[in-house]
């Protein structure tokens, strides 16, 4: 099989969108979207065998991301004929332009920051650190590309074979309601036709870039999906919007040493998540990392002043920002849209399936991830309407169509409880419903936890709520060091109703920041204890 090499430069960017091409990314492209992948025909034969027996999947995942590796293996595993359509590179965005690269650079930014501490505390760390801190971008970057690589195995196509899985390159798009037409013009080859029994939709999504903006269209922007290809650091870099990639990438990147702006499009972070999370983390950033923000903020004209005339070359572009009360001219030679996500539907030729979509929502479901439409199609992950954009929610959401489609179960999308966080420092994690009102909130401050105190980081609190009046919780927020770690426990006791009481009783390791959930607990035991008179 023909394999990707160094001479593959201009394909791979224009392809695939990924550089330099190193011997990392060519790892990368090997494992994940092979360069002479043989396509099988629809009997399972290799194309140049040929044949005209036809024969039925049981089930086909369109699409590669975590929502169709793990539908289509997890098919196989179970006794199924199962195939998966890879139209760019499997792995999808956790892996190549998502949790994957971002969690790597995340990881140098807080060796960075620790390092920094230790400098600037030596007399209270015992740490004397001499000389001065040098930051190489190009090697955090070529880091991040080798550990994408070591992990890339998993998600490739060799192993899904190896499992069971037919895995076929190219775009996959319907025929009718039990077909699939595999299209690869781009190789100048013939479609393959496939027929199924049950289909799951799991095409993603990408980032979503406002069309109103004079001068943004034709502008040098980046998105995640660019972002990770940088080899030179950004001097002036701002960020057009204020969710996770954005305050993520905005703290990672001050913290190598870019200057970096965010424009936030309202008056404050998160504003309809835990109110005190935004101002808290908004705080953090500007005091620990430098990062400035511009509320009410509004990016009204783009003008490109100089392209990037080489591959580790940067462009530079003068951003207009209006906030209402005055105008501000911004220079940048990064320019990161975050402005959220559009869903992948649009090539599917869903119309011809019977599948019901909204282009800017995503692939309408019932609460059994069945099309209400078609109801031998399903829809994972970021393409589906109504569900939180989440690796983990792909994840389990196959879970929820294997046993539906293909065991005729009733696993409803209802019954998760799905916690996210936000892996800034300190992380902000959150599940369930976090609107105080009606709510009894039960709070413990990182200032009075012992490990915190121990550890030098003090800054957040764990924040539990309970429905009115009895100890049932139905949502928590936690800003914290690992926060991610910490709102595990109380997904678990939410998902099997154990009650604030449980985790209260529950005995955790001293000393650690988890004992500040059990303090949450602490507080509704305590406020019904039998006194003696």
């Amino acid at each position: 099989m023909t394999k990707w090499s160094s001479d593959d430069v201009q394909q791979a960017k224009d392809q695939h969108k990924i550089w330099p091409l190193d011997e990392y990314n060519i790892k990368l492209l090997n494992e994940v979207h092979p360069k002479a992948w043989e396509n099988k025909n629809a009997d399972g034969n290799s194309e140049e065998k040929g044949t005209n027996d036809e024969q039925i999947f049981d089930f086909i995942a369109i699409g590669a991301g975590a929502g169709g590796l793990v539908s289509s293996r997890q098919s196989a595993r179970r006794g199924a004929k199962s195939a998966m359509i890879s139209l760019n590179l499997a792995g999808g965005d956790c892996l190549n332009v998502g949790c994957v690269p971002s969690k790597a650079l995340i990881r140098c930014a807080r060796m960075i920051r620790e390092v920094r501490k230790a400098q600037d505390d030596a007399e209270d760390f015992g740490v004397h650190i001499g000389g001065d801190l040098k930051v190489d971008f190009p090697q955090i970057m070529s880091r991040m590309r080798r550990l994408r690589a070591e992990i890339s195995p998993i998600d490739g196509h060799q192993r899904g074979e190896e499992i069971g899985v037919e895995v076929f390159q190219g775009m996959g798009r319907f025929v009718d309601g039990n077909t699939v037409e595999i299209d690869r013009s781009y190789e100048e080859k013939e479609p393959i036709r496939l027929k199924f029994k049950k289909a799951a939709i799991c095409t993603g999504g990408r980032a979503m870039v406002p069309t109103d903006i004079p001068g943004l269209n034709g502008a040098p922007y980046t998105t995640n999906e660019t972002l990770f290809n940088l080899t030179r650091l950004p001097i002036n870099m701002v960020i057009l919007g204020s969710g996770v990639v954005a305050l993520e990438m905005a703290q990672v990147f001050a913290t190598f040493g870019s200057k970096v702006t965010v424009l936030v499009r309202g008056e404050k972070l998160f504003p309809r998540s835990d109110p005190d999370a935004g101002s808290y983390l908004q705080k953090s950033l500007e005091e620990n990392s430098n990062v400035k923000f511009i509320k009410l903020a509004k990016l009204i004209n783009v003008k490109t002043l100089k392209e990037a005339e080489r591959e580790d070359d940067l462009p530079l572009m003068r951003l207009s920002v209006t906030t209402g009360e005055e105008e501000i001219s911004l220079e940048s030679d990064c320019l990161l849209v975050a402005t959220g996500r559009s869903p992948n539907v649009e090539k599917l030729n869903l119309e011809a399936a019977g599948v019901d979509f909204d282009p800017k929502q995503g692939i309408i479901v019932d609460d059994y991830a069945r099309s209400i439409s078609n109801p031998n199609i399903f829809s994972v992950g970021d393409c589906t309407a109504g569900v939180p954009r989440l690796t983990h929610m792909s994840g389990e959401m196959a879970k929820v169509v294997v046993n539906n489609a293909l065991f005729d179960d009733d696993w409803k999308l209802s019954s998760l409880v799905v916690p996210s966080c936000m892996y800034t420092e300190p992380e902000f994690a959150s599940v369930g419903i976090l609107t105080e009102e009606n709510a009894d909130v039960y709070t413990a401050s990182l200032e009075h936890n012992d490990r915190s105190i121990l550890d030098g980081e003090k800054e957040g609190y764990v924040k539990i709520l309970c429905t009115k009046g009895t100890g049932t919780i139905i949502g928590c927020s936690i800003i914290a060091g690992r926060a991610g770690e910490l709102i595990n426990e109380v997904t678990l006791a939410m998902k099997h109703g154990i009650p604030l009481e449980g985790i209260g009783r529950n005995i955790h390791c001293y000393p650690t920041t988890g004992e500040s959930i059990m303090g949450c607990g602490l507080q509704i035991i305590n406020s019904k204890w039998k006194v003696l008179n």
